[in-house]
């Protein structure tokens, strides 16, 4: 499996943005005949069985105390249980609803090593889940699937706003708006974790982008940008997507200089344009930024790099 960035700490800039409304990121990227309803509920599923796995093998794998030894709050993990309990219910209703053509669960691989270290990973989990069922949404036709996924989504990100505020002590929501992920986007994120899945589940019209790396997210800062499968960054641009607005910064001597301020969680990806980004155009990805929460109002200046291989 490829090494993906999954969360970094830092703030994100509108210098250089551009708005672009969530339909521009994603159009024309994918056809009608390979997305369809039932792809979409199939996406979907593949994220659920993702996060119900996630869960109960952490509960199975540490108490109550194991929880409060490792300073998360005494009903932590009592809240955690109670997210695993939605999960399996999302993964049930999405089953029942595909009948035969629902994909199966994958095996997977998470990197926590301690109740914090899985709280983290918990708020990254979350976010995706929410930024993937806001971006898809545009594409479903039944109304009775629209009205699920809205209530899925609204639950997930109740879910992610309490990771993030009273468990992780980040920034609980990213602004007035939610940011949508693109179909293959979403799916990079969640398959670094999946080491292997039945040979029955219906084939998905996703892929997984080559990993991006930035070196270095301090606000202001000069950052190295380096990408997986030898992909050329030189004169690319890297896309920060927060809330419905993108910031475009060119590739220039391989490095980008990070803007300096934002909210919440952004995601960083590598395109060949910077006009809209869409599944045709992002070239590598992605990267999740969590800018710093500073509970007097301010945004904290320090910042820190938690890659997925350090947490392996």
């Amino acid at each position: 499996m490829k090494t993906t960035s999954i969360l970094t700490c830092a703030s994100l800039a509108a210098a250089a943005s551009a708005f672009v409304i969530p339909q521009a990121r994603d159009a024309a990227s994918k056809s009608s005949s390979t997305i369809n309803d039932t792809a979409i509920l199939n996406l979907a599923l593949t994220l659920e069985h993702l996060e119900n796995a996630f869960y109960s093998g952490a509960l199975s794998s540490f108490t109550a105390d194991d929880f409060t030894n490792d300073g998360l709050p005494v009903w932590a993990r009592g809240r955690f249980e109670q997210i695993a309990s939605h999960e399996q219910a999302h993964v049930q209703l999405l089953s029942n609803a595909l009948g035969a053509s629902a994909t199966q669960p994958c095996n997977y691989s998470f990197p926590y090593t301690s109740p914090s270290s899985f709280a983290a990973l918990a708020q990254v989990l979350s976010g995706v889940g929410v930024a993937a069922y806001a971006g898809a949404a545009q594409y479903l036709t039944n109304k009775d699937y629209i009205s699920t996924a809205a209530a899925i989504l609204a639950t997930e990100a109740r879910h992610a706003s309490w990771i993030a505020g009273p468990v992780n002590k980040a920034n609980p929501w990213s602004g007035p708006y939610e940011t949508p992920l693109t179909f293959d986007s979403a799916y990079t994120l969640g398959a670094q974790f999946i080491t292997s899945c039945p040979s029955s589940n219906p084939s998905l019209p996703v892929k997984s982008f080559p990993s991006l790396t930035l070196s270095n997210t301090t606000l202001g800062q000069v950052a190295e940008v380096t990408a997986g499968n030898n992909v050329t960054v030189e004169g690319q641009y890297v896309a920060f997507f927060s809330g419905l607005s993108t910031t475009y910064v060119q590739v220039q001597n391989g490095q980008i200089n990070i803007p300096s301020n934002g909210m919440g969680t952004a995601y960083a990806v590598l395109t060949s344009g910077n006009t809209s980004t869409d599944d045709s155009t992002i070239t590598a990805g992605v990267v999740v930024m969590q800018f710093p929460y500073d509970s007097t109002g301010g945004i904290e200046s320090n910042v820190r790099m938690l890659m997925a291989e350090d947490m392996m």
